[in-house]
């Protein structure tokens, strides 16, 4: 390994989806070690990577990022080339990391706890990081309503490639309501050559899996 190896470390059917689809859209060489659930993503020697045995991580030389939010942020900033994150000065920052953020905590928490069936109980809404279910979704709408086409106006981003990836599972898996404007913004999404080949490499991978 060189000190420029980008390693991906993933399962096709985690959120390493994620992941390959930013990998894509930035266009460098990597590497994919696949890893499986209870065995080799819990081995020793993956959990020096992460020590939560959990997918997806990437080695980049001598760095290493896990999570899903914070390595589409690194891939941004470190392949600037691929322009998929604004620049530190520009206004746009602020919106870029509003929206990684809130899918990465208030999205992912309500949907996940909506998943389990939990509900948050009346009153009790200010203990809870994200509110409410609705409140998060309705915020998101709001964002998505306004997507010009993209989260940035015209100016494709990580923030896309994060926030498309888990209205897209959500309303796959039941967890997020198909509304129209979350609809349109994926359907938008869905068309970039990146997220189809990404889709390619990890449904295959999924069928090869055993």
């Amino acid at each position: 390994m060189t000190e420029t190896t980008l390693v991906f470390y993933t399962h096709p059917q985690s959120r390493g989806r994620i992941v390959r689809w930013m990998l894509e859209e930035v266009g460098v060489p990597y590497e994919t070690v696949l890893l499986e659930y209870g065995t080799s993503m819990k081995a020793l020697e993956y959990r020096q990577i992460n020590p939560m045995g959990k997918v997806p991580a990437i080695r980049h030389g001598n760095v290493v990022v896990t999570e899903a939010a914070a390595i589409c942020a690194y891939l941004a900033d470190t392949f600037p080339k691929a322009g998929l994150a604004p620049a530190v000065t520009s206004p746009l920052r602020g919106p870029y990391y509003r929206w990684l953020f809130f899918t990465a905590g208030p999205l992912e928490a309500a949907t996940s706890n909506r998943a389990l069936g939990f509900v948050v109980p009346p009153g009790r809404e200010r203990m809870m990081g994200y509110g409410s279910y609705p409140e998060v979704l309705d915020t998101l709408e709001g964002a998505a309503k306004q997507a010009a086409p993209f989260l940035l106006g015209d100016k494709f981003s990580a923030a896309d490639v994060y926030v498309g990836s888990h209205l897209a599972f959500g309303m796959q898996f039941g967890t997020i309501d198909k509304r129209p404007a979350f609809l349109s913004y994926c359907e938008t999404l869905d068309a970039r050559p990146a997220r189809q080949k990404a889709r390619q490499i990890d449904d295959r991978l999924a069928t090869d899996a055993p």
